[in-house]
């Protein structure tokens, strides 16, 4: 038995390290990846997995860890706030979904107990996947994010209701009472246990560890904390995923949180991938190919339909239409729980294996869509919701906002009121100097504008719009957008305006798309990381007393350059390779002549680096200590110079392979 399992294992890793490399260069969602290796070696294709209901257990606990994660997000006071959310949206949701769904399903000749089962797992959301990929696009905190997870936290505790029914529905029904009444006493015991030991142990219990300083066992502790919650409800028969969550609240508001949710992510992402593994290892292909048409049209509809219910309730519960939608959108699949109420249902013989084969069949086909839809779903909201409510500081017209922006010339534009947004406004409110800002985030225009700062709600890639902000007569407009195809739609919205004194300044991270920028017609272009250096080189140089006009000139100098001064570093153990897109960093390698290397006694200009081997010398150091920055083609190499080669990896290595051989 334990070969067997070891054997599983390994292939579920080799096949997920294969699968999720191939998913990352297509661009395409890690989860897609495990849920398509659980398809590929699971029980119903390949067959390679010997013992898929022992992994399945094992992958529990990536849930666990998942919720764990997520209640330290959401601490005690955040989920106080959440309680309408939870208890409001959540009930109203489970219940008008569930209810649609299962008159839909006894229309479709399914007996009640059955489309009940299937309302069920239809109605609910998935808890892993929405949860990781809002924190993956950094939506949990937005407004639409807390209105998902306060509602998949109900549907969590809907689950368990479920869980009782279905073997109530079974038999005869008699004790369908006193099991409901048996699990809100065992639900409250356990939130009333689980707050008196966040209270009054766990702060103790992790004072003491983090004087012992020792790393191992922090994260020991951190483990034992998570897996006992979940131990202590699956005694109790109720969700190991909801102590987690509960104990992880606990720990919200303590100043370990953030090392505790550094040293859970390891386990977490690894189990959570095998939990879709198993999840991908449902989908039965036969099933797929028999009824694959009542698949797609069963998985639009799904789709759709929660969309639309989940909006009007949002609607209905007073938040604004961009936030409904988006709420919709990431809450319209199915969820995890639904495979175990139907597999519930199947051993307790309430539906044939056709009809559950189908809806797994269908909650898995949801849930591959469902990365993309949360990914773009301020795209797709953007589409089908062009206009917001109007409000004083949101004109929802151009005409209104050019009639705003009318006395408006020779300002500034700021495209994209972030971080860098509002420092940008803030100096130049200190200078007096007139701006505007634009940004797609309603809540963020409420608060700024609430504020006084002079910002509207708008799309600046637009052409209409930036007319109405008064492009023609702006003297700047600043782009502090730090996503490439979002600030060169601006910039291509701008270019064809040829407006010859406007400067268009691009704020991104680094300077790996700087000539992309420049060629869509930015002016300047300044990278955060580099223009950082120069700002840390300037201060040192000011301290060591050089003059600040020498200063001045020289942080100019490489400005002017287009900081080719700071490209390549000299690499080390621990150095990164490539940037954030996987694109090889330039790195710097110094190379000695030897006596006989073939480079000894010509010029730079003969040996020709850069035509033959993309390779700039940046520095060469003489024998004698001499040191000559950015070399001239005529100086003449002399055996013991070394040479600092400055380029891509495998360059370098053509370069030196020319300069000692030829």
């Amino acid at each position: 038995m334990a070969d067997t399992l070891f054997n599983d294992v390994m292939i579920l890793l080799g096949a997920s390290v294969v699968a999720a490399a191939l998913f990352r260069r297509l661009h395409l969602p890690p989860v897609l990846a495990y849920l398509a290796v659980g398809f590929l070696v699971g029980p119903h294709l390949a067959g390679w997995i010997g013992r898929p209901e022992e992994l399945a257990f094992l992958s529990e606990f990536g849930l666990v860890f998942l919720l764990f994660s997520l209640g330290l997000e959401f601490s005690v006071p955040r989920m106080r706030a959440l309680k309408t959310t939870v208890f409001g949206l959540g009930a109203c949701q489970v219940a008008v979904c569930s209810g649609l769904f299962w008159a839909l399903g006894s229309a479709l000749g399914l007996s009640p107990a059955a489309a009940l089962v299937a309302a069920g797992a239809l109605g609910l959301s998935s808890t892993a996947i929405v949860t990781r990929e809002l924190a993956r696009w950094n939506e949990l905190d937005s407004p639409h994010g807390h209105a998902a997870v306060g509602v998949l936290l109900f549907q969590d505790l809907a689950a368990l209701l479920f869980l009782i029914l279905i073997p109530a529905m079974a038999g005869d029904g008699s004790q369908l009472l006193s099991d409901l009444g048996l699990m809100l006493i065992k639900g409250l015991g356990l939130v009333a246990v689980m707050l008196m030991i966040g209270k009054w142990v766990l702060p103790f219990v992790f004072q003491e560890i983090s004087r012992a300083r020792s790393e191992e066992l922090f994260v020991l502790t951190v483990l034992l904390v998570a897996l006992f919650s979940a131990w202590l409800t699956h005694s109790l028969h109720l969700s190991m995923a909801l102590g987690a969550f509960l104990a992880g609240m606990m720990l919200g508001e303590s100043h370990f949180r953030h090392q505790i949710e550094a040293d859970i992510r390891p386990f977490r992402d690894i189990l959570l991938g095998l939990f879709f593994v198993s999840v991908g290892m449902l989908l039965d292909p036969q099933v797929l190919l028999a009824q694959w048409y009542w698949v797609v049209i069963g998985v639009a509809c799904l789709l759709a339909t929660k969309a639309l219910l989940i909006t009007g309730l949002a609607r209905l519960s007073g938040r604004p239409l961009d936030s409904a939608l988006r709420t919709g959108l990431v809450l319209s699949q199915g969820g995890e729980f639904g495979f175990a109420l139907l597999a519930l249902a199947s051993q307790q013989r309430l539906m044939d294996n056709e009809t559950v084969g189908l809806v797994v069949a269908i909650i898995i086909g949801s849930l591959v869509v469902t990365p993309s839809l949360i990914r773009h779903n301020q795209q797709l909201t953007r589409r089908l919701c062009r206009s917001t409510t109007p409000t004083q500081e949101n004109p929802h017209t151009t005409a209104e906002l050019s009639a705003a922006t009318a006395p408006l010339s020779g300002h500034v534009i700021v495209c994209g009121f972030g971080r860098v947004g509002q420092t940008v406004g803030r100096f130049l409110t200190q200078e007096k100097l007139e701006w505007i800002a634009i940004d797609a985030d309603p809540i963020r225009v409420h608060e700024a504008a609430s504020a006084g700062e002079p910002v509207v709600f708008g799309d600046a890639q637009r052409l209409e719009i930036l007319r109405a902000l008064g492009i023609e007569r702006a003297r700047q407009v600043v782009i502090t957008v730090n996503q490439l195809s979002h600030a060169l739609a601006i910039l291509r919205a701008i270019q064809p305006l040829e407006l010859e004194n406007l400067k268009v300044l691009v704020r991104t991270q680094d300077d790996a798309d700087l000539e992309t920028y420049k060629a869509a017609g930015a002016t300047e272009v300044i990278p955060e990381v580099l223009e950082g250096s120069l700002m840390l080189v300037s201060h040192v140089l000011v301290n060591l007393e050089v003059p600040f006009r020498r200063v001045a000139r020289s942080i100019q100098n490489a400005r002017e350059a287009r900081y080719s001064m700071l490209h390549g570093y000299f690499h080390g153990q621990q150095s990164q390779l490539t940037d954030k897109r996987g694109n090889p960093l330039l790195r710097r390698h110094p190379l000695t002549l030897t006596a006989d290397a073939w480079a000894c006694g010509r010029r730079l200009d003969d040996i020709a680096l850069p035509e033959v081997c993309g390779i700039l010398v940046s520095r060469v150091v003489r024998a004698s200590g001499e040191n000559l920055e950015e070399p001239t083609g005529d100086l003449t190499l002399a055996c013991g110079d070394t040479l600092v080669l400055s380029g891509l990896a495998d360059h370098i290595e053509e370069a030196e392979t020319r300069l000692l051989t030829g």
